[in-house]
């Protein structure tokens, strides 16, 4: 059994704030897997960072008292992503390093509650979005902990021996659907597992048929080693995953606003974050294409969102503002991007008979081609301008006058075309 409640709806933010630790652990690229290359795979830049700037013998525990958030407003977060025009978030309540973002009881001493900022992050988070907007709140997990003495143990046993999930993954799964009644939850971090080491089906049968939330959560593919891509109530595939196509299944584009790293890093260049035209593209071809786009922020360790970070999403919200009937509630229509025209993508309301055309920039010539609508003699109906005759009578190519209600709105506007008795409005 699945549910769509979340899945109509297309846009929303991904929060990584655990991660907010590592943006202390390596002015480098990919501040996200710091603990990993420090500590594992002991890249030389890492280690060199480490050993220059803090002093012998710390550890990545150490960190734990860094992270203070000191800054964190949860009313004001909320507020941020209400305005993005995002309709549901999904805060990571624990990544792989095992730092969890309520007191857990299964993660003494390493939760927000016990270490640093000493709050429950999750519970407030989940109020504020409840009490202030209408998003749906859901949240990330982790099964795989990199360096868990018990997942190290059943790894080098190859998974014969299952300690970790039962004494640590499926409790905290438990923990947290029970307490904070998630709508959507985020499975990652497999460690190259097989599901039935994690249990997986067996928690989805409790989560979707006896759990609080049974009749309206919504569940993504990560749930142990060869599911994703292939089970789920809707696809990730991969990290950044964009086909340029039209799925049969319903799939999610996870990205991020930094170009390099899913956590805040303070060596980070402007050039290096997606420009608002960037974004909204990102957004439309997802759409088009049948699937959700899952931005990613990063807060720094003392609790804030960066402004450029919240610049994004409040230009997010202004244009979909303005342009949301074209992505809102819509579905894929039988041609995703144009024929005639390069960069211009469609979506579909089947129910009111209305196409649209999303294209991104601007025709100097004040007439936009398309190659995709095909008109009906006496039953189609534009906007504004006409269809041009072609020679292929099964190809036809319209031009139609660019019309918006603010065509200066950063240079990206939507156009609607109906067909059957409503073509256009």
């Amino acid at each position: 059994m699945t549910h769509t409640i979340c899945f109509e709806q297309l846009f929303d933010t991904f929060i990584w704030d655990v991660f907010t630790l590592l943006s202390r652990c390596a002015d480098t690229k990919d501040v996200f897997f710091c603990r990993w290359y420090w500590q594992k795979e002991k890249r030389d830049a890492y280690v060199t960072f480490m050993k220059k700037n803090y002093p012998p013998g710390f550890t990545y525990e150490d960190f734990g008292p860094l992270f203070t958030a000191e800054f964190f407003d949860a009313n004001q977060w909320a507020d941020i992503f209400s305005a993005s025009g995002a309709k549901y978030i999904v805060l990571t309540s624990k990544h792989h390093e095992g730092f969890t973002l309520w007191g857990s009881k299964y993660s003494w001493a390493w939760n927000s509650v016990d270490v640093g900022p000493r709050r429950d992050i999750v519970a407030e988070l989940a109020s504020s979005i409840r009490n202030r907007t209408t998003l749906h709140f859901g949240l990330y997990h982790s099964l795989f902990e990199w360096f868990n003495p018990l997942f190290l143990d059943d790894a080098a046993s190859m998974f014969m021996k299952n300690q970790f999930p039962y004494h640590k993954t499926l409790p905290e799964l438990y923990e947290i659907v029970n307490k904070y009644h998630p709508e959507i939850l985020w499975s990652d971090g497999d460690g190259d597992a097989p599901d039935t080491y994690w249990n997986s089906t067996g928690f989805l049968a409790w989560l979707y048929n006896d759990s609080p939330v049974r009749d309206k959560i919504v569940t993504n593919d990560r749930w142990g080693a060869g599911t994703i891509c292939k089970h789920g109530g809707y696809y990730t595939c991969a990290d950044r995953y964009n086909p340029g196509h039209l799925l049969s299944h319903k799939w999610e584009n996870c990205m991020t606003i930094d170009k390099q790293s899913w956590g805040y890093r303070r060596n980070a260049q402007f050039s290096d974050y997606l420009t608002i035209e960037e974004l909204i593209k990102e957004l439309v071809e997802t759409v088009s294409c049948g699937g959700n786009l899952l931005v990613n922020v990063g807060p720094t360790h003392d609790g804030r969102i960066p402004v450029i970070f919240e610049e994004r999403l409040r230009q997010m919200g202004t244009w979909l503002a303005i342009n949301e009937d074209g992505i809102f509630n819509t579905k894929p229509w039988r041609a995703q991007n144009d024929s005639c025209t390069h960069g211009i993508w469609y979506t579909f309301k089947p129910n009111e008979d209305i196409v649209y055309a999303i294209f991104f920039n601007w025709p100097t010539s004040g007439t936009l081609m398309l190659g995709e609508p095909r008109g009906v003699l006496g039953k189609t109906k534009y906007v504004s301008g006409k269809p041009l005759g072609s020679s292929n009578p099964t190809q036809f190519c319209y031009a139609k006058k660019a019309k918006s209600k603010h065509p200066q709105q950063m240079g990206i506007q939507s156009l609607q075309y109906g067909y059957g008795s409503r073509m256009g409005h």
